[in-house]
């Protein structure tokens, strides 16, 4: 057997033991009537299994209520609803929870990011929430996660994830992984070197970092020639 073919059947047997790992968290599709987390499930398909809204219907929905967002950051966020409660962000970094019957906001969240954080270019936009149990857990665009309490949206704890100096921030939705929280850090216009964080869901604590291009010496490193695994072959 030739030496590619070795590395291939490596790689295969990597990626089957990944999904044999990750289809017993609760791969199964949204309880009905539920969306909770950005994706819908783990099998990220963003299907919903209602079948209320039909080819025959759909012409006939109108508004039942609408929220408006304060400040005036864009809306790219998906919308996560857990036991009733919408929970909505809005950029640059505000979260609300939201009556889901009546669209009334149960409390609202908002970090207020320094000017200087949105000249180095940063979109300002929050791309959606993380829910466990009775937490909800965002990203900011200074780079800070944060833990609140899902009923009254009081602050838990935070964790500086990355620092906006170097390029980094964060826009998109965490990820709940059994009792780990996951993030991803944003920041690839600025040049940065990827990674991604593990924090303990109860107390933020740091698990593991993973970063997404690999250091000298470390496998891989090689087809980083020079420098360029330090900026992502982007922008220094």
């Amino acid at each position: 057997m030739s030496t590619t073919m070795k590395k291939s059947l490596s790689c295969c047997r990597v990626f089957v033991c990944a999904l044999a790992l990750l289809m017993p968290l609760r791969a199964q599709q949204p309880t009905a009537g539920e969306w909770p987390m950005y994706s819908g499930s783990y099998r990220s398909e963003r299907f919903s299994p209602l079948t209320q809204i039909t080819p025959s219907n759909v012409s006939k929905l109108h508004p039942v209520w609408a929220y408006q967002p304060p400040g005036t950051g864009s809306l790219e966020s998906t919308p996560v609803v857990v036991n009733g409660v919408m929970y909505v962000t809005a950029g640059p970094t505000m979260v609300a929870a939201l009556d889901l019957k009546s669209g009334k906001a149960l409390w609202e969240w908002t970090r207020p990011i320094a000017a200087s954080v949105l000249n180095l270019g940063f979109p300002r936009v929050n791309r959606g929430v993380a829910v466990l149990d009775d937490t909800v857990f965002v990203g900011t665009l200074d780079g800070y996660l944060f833990a609140l309490d899902a009923r009254a949206g009081i602050e838990r704890w935070s964790v500086h994830v990355g620092d906006n100096k170097f390029g980094h921030s964060i826009t998109a939705a965490p990820l709940v992984v059994e009792d780990k929280v996951v993030v991803g850090i944003s920041g690839g216009e600025a040049g940065i070197r990827g990674f991604l964080d593990a924090y303990d869901a109860k107390t933020g604590k740091l698990a593991w970092r993973f970063w997404t291009i690999p250091s000298p010496g470390e496998r891989g490193s090689e087809s980083w020639p020079g420098d360029s695994w330090v900026h992502g072959g982007g922008a220094t």
